[in-house]
């Protein structure tokens, strides 16, 4: 496992402060762990048609990729849940079942996302798969219509699985599912939610999800810092986060191969001397490893200085585009533009600060669209664009990177 971690100094107008910015990336050649997975698939009234083809072929494609070591289940839902397949291994003959009852799928009418993801977690924890965490996969285009519906249900859900030992990952099509109860179910696994425009923008989406699923190579991967001469330190990042005596303890979740895993840590100092001791914890090949993790001090404009520095600014450019369109669904033009005013000279800090892991250019369309948006003072907001925003805002806000592109002629990165 590579690990860094680099702390910047700063002086600001609230005085003195230091960046801590760690990264774990799990080495190109470490074996991969097997992967137990189950497919839950959104098969509503909505879905009928090309989304539906295209959630399947979606799902084909993470088939494929399995081996005979790799488990998966397949759980279908509408207004009722179906654990169609149990979660197995993905012998031949059982994977052509699954690919064979993957075609099958028809749609029904009702979406009962709550119950779909509480028994399809219920599934995978009837199944040992020695060295896999259990995931589950979720794929959907609507909003829950049948069973709780709130979001302090799903939050409390997300919460549920987690501490289970599952994982959850999610994938949101279209503009009609809420992007507010995906972020609440995935939040707790320090997943976030990828979005897809549409069918034709489904299986890029899902090469970076095959990638993170069957790349993982260590598991429960947490930092460790203990601070001295801080009058308070923060992690950045929504990570789940805890309190060790005088430590502060973040989960970071999966480490896969091309996809490493960042964790932004602001604090304002107390002493003129200060110090931060970094370790880390993660599961790999079965046993727990306690690294320590060197941190090394860089200044504010070298090269390390300027991606610490762009990291926080991309941080504070989603926080203030997330803000911008909530003033607009509140009808609050005047704050949406305020909101948008900071998001764009975050923007232009970004650009200024030119650093290769964090390119600004992955932010341009969707900033154009709210500038749009707010001169327009716009009665219907255009679903999608809200729906991009608050995927790139969840997915920024846990840092999950994929750094080498299962396609090199593209590029993608959350």
């Amino acid at each position: 496992m590579k690990q860094m971690a680099w702390a910047m100094e700063r002086d600001t107008e609230h005085g003195r402060e230091v960046h801590l910015l760690v990264t774990l990336e799990a080495d190109a050649d470490a074996p991969r762990a097997p992967v137990a997975v189950n497919l839950l698939i959104d098969r509503s009234a909505s879905m009928r048609g090309a989304p539906l083809v295209a959630a399947v072929e979606a799902a084909q494609a993470l088939v494929a990729q399995a081996g005979p070591r790799d488990y998966i289940g397949l759980l279908a839902f509408d207004g009722m849940s179906e654990q169609i397949l149990p979660v197995r291994a993905m012998e031949p003959d059982a994977k052509a079942e699954l690919a064979e009852r993957l075609s099958s799928l028809e749609t029904g009418s009702g979406t009962a996302l709550h119950e779909a993801v509480d028994l399809g977690a219920a599934a995978l924890r009837r199944v040992l798969v020695p060295g896999a965490r259990p995931k589950l996969l979720l794929l959907t285009d609507g909003e829950p219509s049948v069973g709780p519906n709130a979001i302090v249900d799903f939050r409390q859900l997300g919460s549920k699985v987690a501490e289970s030992g599952v994982s959850l990952h999610a994938l949101g099509l279209g503009r009609h599912y809420m992007p507010e109860i995906l972020e609440a179910l995935t939040g707790p696994s320090g997943t976030g939610f990828t979005h897809a425009d549409d069918a034709e923008a489904l299986p890029t989406t899902v090469a970076s999800m095959v990638t993170e699923l069957f790349g993982e190579v260590a598991s429960e991967a947490r930092i460790h810092v203990l601070p001295s001469g801080f009058a308070e330190l923060r992690c950045r990042h929504r990570y789940p986060a805890r309190v060790e005596g005088d430590a502060m303890s973040v989960l970071l979740g999966a480490v896969s191969q091309a996809c490493l895993r960042r964790a932004l840590f602001s604090g304002r100092l107390s002493a003129a001397e200060w110090n931060l001791t970094v370790t880390s914890s993660f599961l790999e090949n079965g046993d727990t490893r306690r690294p320590s993790v060197p941190v090394t001090r860089v200044l504010p404009d070298s090269p390390q200085g300027r991606m610490v520095r762009a990291v926080s600014v991309e941080l504070d450019l989603v926080a203030a585009e997330g803000s911008a369109w909530k003033a607009l669904s509140r009808r609050d033009v005047e704050s949406a533009g305020r909101a948008l005013n900071e998001a764009e000279a975050a923007l232009h800090e970004l650009v200024r600060l030119s650093a290769e892991e964090v390119p600004a250019r992955r932010h341009l369309e969707r900033l154009a669209d709210l500038r749009l948006a707010v001169e327009r003072r716009v009665a219907e907001l255009p679903a999608l664009m809200v729906r991009r925003a608050k995927a790139e805002g969840a997915r920024t806000a846990v840092s999950q990177v994929i750094r080498i592109p299962i396609n090199p002629k593209k590029k993608v990165e959350h």
